[in-house]
């Protein structure tokens, strides 16, 4: 088992408690949010479009809190925690710069709608992060 690094702690936990809590509030889900949520995705993401809004919102629900449980648990290795954030992360980005109006035109800076997505940066950040300072299993890391 690995070394985990005490410095990254702090930045599993603020991430892991924000999408766990993001996952258990989509989990009872009603069908007007639903729609919106998988609105939002197909948009971005076409290959969406033939789920059921229903059982895109739950599945979203779950994978959320999934990947807010790996943070939160310190037994999962920082890269294995890195590995789950970091394509999450980028997934929210890409429908951030897909959906027009959730920025600027012929820009990345936000809208008012999309202030909410856009500081999701933070979250690609602490993924790369883990993975970048996380322990390869069965490999020493040397240091010179």
């Amino acid at each position: 088992m690995g070394r985990r690094r005490v410095s990254n702690q702090p930045i599993r936990i603020s991430a892991g408690a924000f999408i766990l809590n993001s996952g258990i509030g989509k989990l009872s889900a009603e069908e007007e949010t639903a729609k919106r949520l998988h609105g939002m995705a197909k948009g971005s993401f076409p290959f969406f479009e033939n789920v059921p809004p229903e059982q895109f919102a739950k599945g979203l629900a779950i994978g959320e809190c999934a990947v807010g449980a790996a943070l939160l648990f310190p037994i999962v290795p920082d890269r294995l925690a890195g590995l789950a954030l970091t394509p999450f992360a980028a997934g929210l980005l890409w429908m951030y710069s897909q959906t027009d109006a959730m920025h600027q035109p012929n820009s990345l800076r936000p809208t008012q709608m999309g202030t909410a997505v856009a500081k999701d940066v933070w979250l690609l950040g602490i993924g790369l992060t883990l993975l970048a300072t996380g322990r390869r299993r069965g490999r020493a890391v040397s240091r010179a």
